[in-house]
């Protein structure tokens, strides 16, 4: 009798312990959304994105790089890691991509979401990428330097190539509130591309004219991103369509919570 109630609480005890790392190695739920502009912006176009994630639920920080080095803009993003308390999202728009590629290296970032955005590989340059499908913006001579090397877009075609599917005086507000990027920052090589052992999605805004459609739908299918395509939508999906922008972005964090 004793031997087979030994026999018993040894097997109870092995079936518990046998147990324990699947509890253990189920994930925690990700709350933590990270959002980084991009070039000629600042996080104030986040704003409706945010408005969305924190009524669902979301923690949101928003990154303003300062634009004038590559590596001050990776510094920047880094930095707003510390201060978060789990896992995050990594979320960037336009040349923001590039960046988050490089600093979403990170340990604490599980998922890159990328909206509009540049998604060069390692070895690679954003300027060099943008060859492959060239923009209206590109073509059209709006790019201006500043006798330092700053570049902006004329505000005069602000409208048209960044931001066409917004009212008149939202995109007159963003043409003359833009932050002046070091031109050399798009030129910047990728060391180690996040997006290519972590998960990453992608929102084409299938109207840009800052990024062609089709090199953002090029990176997409390379890095087997998750992809959103929003018809009609300009270079600013992100202030345009913010809804549709978060419900990816939340898609993200349930998807690596799973």
């Amino acid at each position: 009798m004793f031997n087979r109630f030994a026999v018993f609480t040894t097997m109870l005890c092995a079936a518990v312990v046998s147990s324990t790392p699947k509890l253990r190695a189920q994930k925690s739920e990700v709350k933590n959304i990270v959002l980084v502009h991009g070039a000629w912006a600042d996080g104030s176009g986040w704003r409706g994105v945010y408005d969305n994630l924190v009524r669902d639920g979301f923690k949101v920080t928003i990154v303003q790089e300062p634009e004038t080095s590559f590596q001050d803009d990776v510094t920047a993003v880094k930095r707003i890691f510390a201060l978060q308390d789990g896992p995050s999202i990594l979320v960037a728009h336009s040349y923001g991509g590039a960046v988050i590629t490089e600093a979403g290296n990170d340990p604490s970032v599980v998922g890159l979401v990328y909206i509009a955005a540049h998604m060069p590989d390692s070895g690679e340059k954003e300027s060099d990428d943008g060859k492959r499908f060239p923009s209206d913006l590109a073509k059209s001579g709006a790019i201006k330097k500043t006798p330092d090397g700053f570049t902006y877009i004329d505000p005069v075609q602000f409208h048209e190539l960044f931001a066409a599917d917004l009212p008149a005086d939202k995109a007159a507000f963003m043409a003359h509130s833009q932050v002046l990027n070091l031109a050399g920052n798009f030129s910047a090589t990728i060391t180690t591309a996040a997006w290519r052992t972590k998960p990453s999605w992608m929102v084409v805004a299938g109207n840009d004219r800052t990024i062609n459609p089709d090199l953002e739908r090029w990176y997409a299918k390379r890095a087997d991103s998750h992809t959103v395509e929003v018809a009609g939508a300009s270079h600013s999906v992100y202030v345009s369509h913010p809804r549709e922008v978060a419900e990816v972005i939340e898609n993200a964090a349930r998807a690596v919570s799973k």
